[in-house]
């Protein structure tokens, strides 16, 4: 049976929960393809940067620019219950910067570096991290990552994007391919457009990789099926900054926030 909205929401109520520490907003910047929030921690005045996806279709004029500074983190967290994509891709960048703090399981996880030796494009090293696992297996990939087609000889996959172009399968096609998939990565840049809930019941059967800058460190993943996190840690919190405000993608995993990976 499918679940209901209590399951759905829980994700972002534990979201919530974990993110709402006395801390407030310092810096807001939404890039061509990435966002990010960093937070000011009220007592010890320490700094975190967070990252989501940027907003797909963002308005022209937004009500908030020159608001958010100095807000405290707890005034926008409600926006991770809400269907406004701007709101929304500015609360989760701000909770992933508040759950990176002092976070143990983002510190015991593992640096992805198989990548560098075979020249891969970093956005490409979770990928490379788990080929040697995936081969023979029914691969699914929700997300259309830049360069993926460098793995077409090591492993077969179908990929599922929003907008989708050449094999690419539509949105609609995760309800048929994701039940029978044996490997299922999916891109936590859903959490913005709220399809990650559904995303994860349907491949609960499969070993599931949460992955992406999107994602919040959170142990309790686990509960929601997956299997592995694959998320990023701001290592350059400048140089991302320059990266994003000069509308780069991919450009942040090569130094400013590299991949790393945990088994749950």
């Amino acid at each position: 049976m499918t679940p209901g909205p209590e399951y759905y929401n829980r994700i972002y109520q534990l979201i919530e929960a974990r993110a709402n520490i006395p801390a407030h907003i310092s810096d807001v910047l939404l890039g061509l393809a990435w966002s990010s929030v960093t937070l000011q921690c009220d007592d010890s005045r320490a700094l975190s940067t967070g990252l989501a996806f940027s907003p797909a279709q963002a308005p022209r004029n937004l009500p908030w620019p020159g608001t958010l500074t100095e807000k405290s983190i707890a005034d926008i967290l409600s926006w991770l219950h809400g269907w406004d994509n701007s709101q929304l891709v500015v609360a989760l960048a701000a909770a992933n910067a508040a759950i990176s703090l002092n976070n143990q399981l983002l510190t015991k996880a593992e640096p992805v570096t198989c990548h560098r030796p075979f020249d891969i494009p970093a956005n490409l090293a979770v990928f490379a991290h788990f080929a040697e696992q995936l081969h023979g297996a029914d691969v699914a990939i929700i997300g259309r990552y830049p360069g993926i087609e460098y793995f077409d000889k090591q492993f077969s996959y179908t990929c599922i994007e929003r907008t989708p172009q050449g094999r690419d399968l539509p949105d609609a096609a995760a309800n048929y391919i994701l039940p029978q998939a044996d490997w299922v990565f999916i891109t936590a840049s859903s959490l913005t457009n709220k399809t990650l809930p559904h995303l994860l019941w349907l491949a609960r059967n499969a070993t599931v990789v949460l992955m992406g800058p999107s994602m919040p460190w959170l142990a309790e993943w686990a509960d929601f099926g997956v299997d592995y996190l694959a998320g990023v840690q701001v290592e350059d919190p400048a140089l991302l900054h320059t990266i994003i405000s000069q509308g780069g993608g991919t450009k942040i995993f090569d130094a400013a926030a590299p991949y790393r990976v945990i088994k749950l």
